[in-house]
């Protein structure tokens, strides 16, 4: 209802003339205290004060300017007088701002203080008379008369509605509040959300905002510019325009589905609405969700006098296109269409239903539905005004028939289910007993009450689902996001508005007091709040639940039944009243059918005349059933087909506000009260006794109370000592001790009581309000003292400039003729370096020329490079064969140079090698060369393996090869097959070993015969074997013993038996059984040249 930038005052500031005297004079003025006779942006002009205002100024100012001009005749001359009075007039001119240190301008709420009788005070915490209501109430009515309509409790934002556009809500105004602490500036909502944006980046905790409110008070309106603050001021990213967008966007849509007009309020939000904003690790949105709950589905099918229906049934009638209205079956007047006549409403001055529907449209569009959502959509709305307008009839038996066969062939259509169907289930149902299923027909009441359960059904369900729909256009796109570690939350509950007439049913001020009832203690003192308790949020659900159980039980049930159950289940509790419970005094007042609930502000009567049937929107079973069926994709998903066999009744109430509850329990929260200035929706008109009502049901003079257990004001010791320092001649014009000293001498010397404040770490705290318009008062009458000076001092200041002029001017002479020098030197540089850089590029052109003048130096530059570059990349190790690239004239002293650091380094290697080490490099070579399996390792036990090798054994018979290990141990030698050990041979037990004079490797370890453990010598096969047979030889101490055969070996094949190895030269190895029963062995001979 309010939009644009906030009118403030805009003086022109000029201070230049008065700057440049404060520049000779040596004075260091950063903040101009005089010229603080503000009343911020939230100053009362009248045209009589601004008259009075000028006359006495301009009498000052004469008198000032004759008393001058004679002080300053010793000087010789007006100048001097000429800037003291333009400085007067820069003071004049320079009034409602403040300029911080760092030059940016700012306004205070101290600076409000002086103009507190007229405006009243922007935090209600400033009020002398706290614990009046009346003062309280007053403080309002000057605020809003000013077009002031926030203002703070403390950390609590009171928004009045102006029922007008205020231009306080620009780009420039988001700026203005954006990074600002929370009360240097005015208040505003904008203020409150970036004070909310900032806790969660800093605190790293999910925050939410509780706007509540009457009725038109301004709830919907303050979250959207919650909304437009954060998509407007937070960083962007690449999904940041369209999630902005859409965010923005879903407020028509919810808008026109879950928004009527009420007796009080056009556009009131007839559901509860939970928005959580999800921002990335920089504070940008990156997804949304939205919670819906307790949807007013009655509304559907009935309207008070003098309210609507949901918007979006008068939007399609009034914007739709006629190709559109009759393919729905439907005409433009509202007036044919029993669900919408009840109120007697259809059209409204200050809403515009035909431009609202293209808004509505475009919205969806942006969102992301299809046009086929948006057709199924749309027929489902129509279907709603099609149900209202089917009419029964009643026969002569009793029986029940519908009189509208066309209006249930467009339902047939629209909804897309079988019409005879739909026919048969709105006036038959079906029940099982005892495991049968029996149709019966309704009566006439019946039969209109499951229509109206069905179009409260379809049209609660639909809103569901639609809701839904924007959140999955909301959600995260990004998978990093989804586990939550990723992304800060901040939460808008906007509780839908309640109106004080007589409770006829389920009213949401339950809700908005129980929503608020966690969250407020957490802020109270203890033994402060204890008188004003709430009912609980499980005794409301109790009674809800009661409600539910008595709509279910079977038999007659009543208004009277239900009252009754109620006072047999809560008839302890101390917060539930009835007539019959009550004392004498009460059932004066009360009625036998109210009952009175205890809330967290008061107390609220509830008739219990139409409960049930209010409550009572349970389907049939066979409606449902029908609903299952149906072609509509929207309505198949809100229509379970496994909901037709459940009898059970869900609790929607029960459940909503359990995860309600949950949600806002893991956040911190901020608050925002609204509050309607009168019930005509009139700008300017401020009724005290309604307004007086609503300051008491939202609990805002206990609020008041609690924040003044503790102290009334609280700033920063440099923001205070910044302020009121011309108060104190220790402090004036500057302090350069520390800030805490500096604040206690300031208070000190203004005679602050010890226990009017207290000194904190980083902030002083001041108990009474009255302690802190004394002080602004005094600053008020230090103002016209501060801006003066004397005229003697201001000629002293000039001398001592003169003279400083004359050092500069020297200064400057000796700065130039250095500069001079540095830049002749950077000259000559510069030309070397020409020169240097052509002669190099004339080398680099006769390179490929005989030596010569020309290409001398360039030859010279490559040699030097290489070897420079060489001295850095030389070689560090034996095994790094890197070497770089020389230049054709240096490849042989490049070669001759690498051969020199090879052998050097391999000289420095083989000095360091110690004993030791080589024992650890053999052990290396084993390891790498052979994977020893560990179950042999352990089978050996303490003898470890010296050395290992891959061999191959030949069967004493038919000689078939068999893979083995040899291993050596410092006492035996073992063959492993895998990891069993096949044979051990031991060093002492060796006879010898044979080998031929070709590179088969081929060689033969002979054993004695007489050992029964030995089978016979043994035939192997190595790739190594030169060095298997010198490590075996050397480790058995066998040197001696090593045979070289060159035609055949002869080797023991059992005891008394003999075998011959014979060995013919060819091209390549090949080893095989030979037709004597020899193994023959085919290898190249040795290569000796």
């Amino acid at each position: 209802m309010w939009r644009e930038e906030q009118r403030r005052d805009s003086p022109s500031g000029a201070l230049t003339q008065l700057q440049q005297v404060a520049a000779l004079c040596g004075a260091r003025y950063s903040k101009p205290l005089w010229c603080n006779r503000d009343l911020g942006d939230e100053r009362l002009q009248s045209a009589s004060a601004l008259s009075s205002q000028g006359s006495q100024t301009e009498r000052g100012k004469d008198v000032t300017k004759a008393e001058r001009e004679r002080r300053s005749a010793s000087l010789g001359g007006t100048t001097r007088s000429e800037v003291f009075q333009q400085q007067q007039q820069d003071r004049m001119r320079y009034q409602g701002r403040e300029v911080d240190i760092e030059g940016r301008v700012r306004l205070v709420m101290e600076s409000t203080l002086t103009a507190r009788d007229r405006v009243g005070v922007q935090d209600f915490v400033l009020l002398e008379n706290y614990n009046s209501e009346a003062a309280f109430i007053e403080n309002l009515r000057r605020r809003f008369g000013e077009n002031l309509i926030y203002t703070y409790i403390g950390s609590v934002l009171v928004s009045v509605n102006p029922y007008k556009e205020l231009e306080i809500y620009s780009k420039q105004q988001m700026e203005r509040y954006r990074g600002v602490s929370f009360y240097e500036i005015s208040p505003h909502i904008y203020a409150l959300s970036d004070n909310t944006y900032r806790a969660m980046r800093t605190e790293r905790k999910d925050q939410c905002i509780l706007i509540s409110g009457e009725s038109g008070a301004g709830k919907t309106e303050a979250s959207k510019k919650i909304l437009l603050y954060y998509a407007v001021t937070c960083p962007t990213n690449d999904q940041m325009p369209a999630l902005g967008e859409r965010l923005l966007q879903s407020n028509p849509v919810l808008e026109a589905f879950g928004n009527a007009k009420t007796f009080r309020n056009d556009n009131s939000s007839r559901f509860g609405k939970y928005m959580d904003v999800q921002f990335d690790f920089r504070g940008a949105p990156v997804g949304g969700h939205i919670l819906n709950y307790l949807l007013e589905k009655s509304r559907v099918i009935h309207q008070n006098h003098g309210e609507r229906n949901f918007h979006i049934f008068y939007q399609l009638l009034d914007g739709g296109e006629d190709d559109l209205l009759t393919a729905l079956g439907l005409e433009r007047n509202p007036q044919s269409y029993q669900y919408l006549v009840k109120g007697n409403c259809p059209r409204l001055s200050s809403v515009s239903d035909k431009n609202n529907w293209k808004v509505v449209m475009k919205a969806l569009s942006v969102i992301g539905f299809t046009e086929e959502e948006v057709q199924k959509l749309l027929n489902i709305i129509a279907s709603v005004l099609h149900l209202g307008n089917t009419q029964f009839g009643e026969g002569e038996e009793g029986e029940t028939y519908i009189t509208t066969e066309t209006k249930i062939t467009n339902l047939t259509k629209l909804l897309g289910v079988d019409g005879s169907a739909l026919g048969e289930a709105l006036t038959h149902k079906k029940l099982t007993a005892k495991g049968e299923e029996m149709i019966t027909p309704l009566s006439f009441e019946q039969a209109v009450s499951a229509r109206d359960a069905l179009a409260k059904a379809v049209y609660g369900r639909t809103f569901t689902w639609l809701v839904e729909k924007i959140n999955q256009s909301l959600a995260l796109k990004e998978e990093i996001y989804h586990s939550g570690k990723g992304c800060s939350v901040i939460g808008l509950l906007d509780i839908y508005g309640f109106e004080w007439e007589t409770v006829q049913y389920f009213d949401n001020k339950i809700i908005c007091d129980l929503i608020e009832e966690k969250p407020q203690r957490h802020h109270l003192h203890s033994g402060t709040y204890n008188n004003f308790i709430g009912l609980s949020v499980y005794d409301v659900v109790s009674v809800t639940v009661g409600e539910d159980e008595e709509c279910l039980r079977p038999g007659e049930t009543c208004d009277v039944s239900f009252l009754e159950k109620m006072e047999d289940t809560l008839g302890g509790h101390p917060h539930f009243v009835t007539h019959k419970l009550a004392n004498g005094k009460t059932r004066r007042v009360m009625s036998r059918e109210e009952f009175r609930l205890l809330h967290y502000a008061g107390e609220v009567n509830y008739n219990v005349n139409g409960f049930l049937d209010k409550n009572n929107d349970l389907l049939n079973r066979n409606l449902k059933e029908v609903m299952c069926q149906s072609d509509n994709q929207i309505l198949s998903h809100c229509f379970r087909k496994e909901e037709a066999i459940d009898q059970k009744r869900p609790e929607m109430f029960k459940n909503s506000l359990t995860k309600l509850m949950e949600i806002l329990m893991s956040k911190e929260p901020s608050y925002v009260r609204c509050i309607k200035p009168n019930d005509a929706k009139q700008p300017g008109r401020f009724d005290e006794v309604l307004v007086r009502h609503q300051v008491k049901y939202l609990g805002l003079m206990e609020n008041l109370r609690v924040r003044r257990a503790g102290f009334a004001y609280r700033r920063r010791f440099e923001a205070f000592l910044q302020r009121y320092k011309p108060l104190c001649p220790e402090t004036w014009p500057n302090w350069h001790g520390r800030l805490s000293d500096g604040v206690s001498t300031l208070v000190n010397h203004l005679g602050y009581k010890a226990e009017e404040y207290k000194l904190g770490r980083s902030k002083i705290f001041i108990r009474f309000p009255k302690t802190l318009f004394n002080t602004e008062d005094a600053l008020e009458a230090k103002k016209p003292d501060i801006g003066d000076f004397d005229p003697a001092d201001v000629l002293e200041r000039l001398q001592g400039e003169a003279k400083y002029q004359r050092i500069r001017r020297a200064v400057i002479v000796i700065q130039s003729g250095w500069r001079g020098m540095k830049a002749r030197r950077r000259a000559k540089r510069r030309r070397q370096a020409a020169e240097l850089i052509r002669r190099l590029i004339k080398g680099f052109i006769y390179r490929h020329e005989e030596f010569c003048p020309e290409n001398e130096y360039f030859h010279d530059h490559v040699r030097y490079s290489f070897l420079k570059n060489l001295r850095k990349n030389l070689p560090k190790s034996v095994l790094d064969k890197s070497w770089p690239t020389p230049p054709p004239s240096l490849i042989e002293a490049s070669d001759h140079l690498r051969r020199l650091h090879m052998r050097n380094m391999v000289a420095k290697y083989c000095h360091r090698v110690q004993p030791e080490w080589k024992k650890q490099m053999m052990q290396k070579v084993v390891a790498k060369r052979e994977q020893i399996n560990l179950k042999v390792v352990q089978t050996l036990g303490s003898d470890k393996v010296q050395y290992g090798v891959t061999v191959v054994k030949y069967d004493r018979r038919g000689f078939k090869p068999r893979p083995r290990q040899l291993l050596l141990t410092n006492t035996f030698a073992v063959l492993v097959d895998r990891t069993k050990i096949k044979q051990r041979i031991d060093y002492a037990a060796l006879r010898g070993i044979s080998v031929s004079s070709l590179s088969d490797g081929m060689f033969v370890l002979h054993m004695p015969n007489e050992d029964n453990k030995q089978k016979g010598d043994v035939v192997l096969h190595c790739h190594h074997v030169i060095e298997v047979v010198t490590k075996l030889s050397m480790m058995a101490s066998k040197v001696n013993y090593v045979n070289i055969s060159p035609g055949s070996i002869r080797f023991v094949v059992a005891r008394g038996k003999e075998g011959f190895i014979d060995f013919i030269r060819g091209s390549e190895l090949k080893v095989a059984k030979g037709k004597r029963g020899h193994l023959l062995v085919t290898a190249p001979q040795i290569n000796t040249a």
